[in-house]
């Protein structure tokens, strides 16, 4: 029937078989990826993102807390940042007079108890009693839950007859009060 030869060749292929099979069983496919370079993560990956967007929100008696529109809303899938473009902010805090906050962008903190405003930054109120009050700057972080907002940089404030300029500020916004932190100038309306 078969030759010596032709049945050793035989059992050597069905070795070398076995052996193969058992090898390509025993590979796992993570045996290959330690000589691989780590995958590159880019940093500024946004993950999702609105045009137009639109957004409320209230408080737990109903009333409004804010209102709130973009151009654009960024999500960064890195850091959790959320970056807005041209934010338009009514910050009603439950009351029929709310504040006025804009500026060309801003940057949210991940659990959104922080807004960084940046580039000609607006945060204006008209009171009950139909005075306006305005706050310019260049850049501002504002801390909705807190109704607070500070800055380092130049400030102004058109109100109550007069201007005041200074540099850095702390704003109280619930209560309608602000503080100027150095170089305070005023010039006020006689009446």
């Amino acid at each position: 029937m078969f030759s010596k030869k032709a049945k050793n060749i035989a059992l050597l292929s069905v070795i070398a078989a076995l052996l193969v099979a058992v090898g390509y069983w025993n590979v796992s496919p993570e045996s290959f990826l330690e000589g691989a370079p780590a995958a590159q993560v880019d940093e500024n990956a946004i993950d999702y993102y609105a045009i137009n967007a639109h957004s409320v929100q209230f408080l737990p008696d109903g009333q409004r807390q804010y209102e709130m529109t973009a151009d654009r809303i960024e999500h960064v899938k890195a850091s959790e940042m959320t970056m807005v473009t041209q934010p338009d902010l009514q910050m009603y805090r439950g009351t029929a007079f709310p504040w006025h906050v804009q500026s060309e962008r801003a940057e949210v903190n991940p659990d959104g108890t922080e807004v960084e405003l940046i580039d000609a930054v607006r945060i204006s109120r008209t009171d009950e009693k139909n005075r306006n009050t305005l706050i310019t700057s260049s850049r501002m972080t504002v801390f909705p839950q807190k109704q607070y907002a500070q800055t380092e940089q130049a400030v102004r404030i058109d109100g109550a007859g007069g201007t005041t300029t200074g540099k850095g500020m702390k704003a109280y916004l619930k209560d309608g009060r602000m503080d100027l932190l150095s170089n305070v100038r005023g010039q006020y309306e006689a009446r």
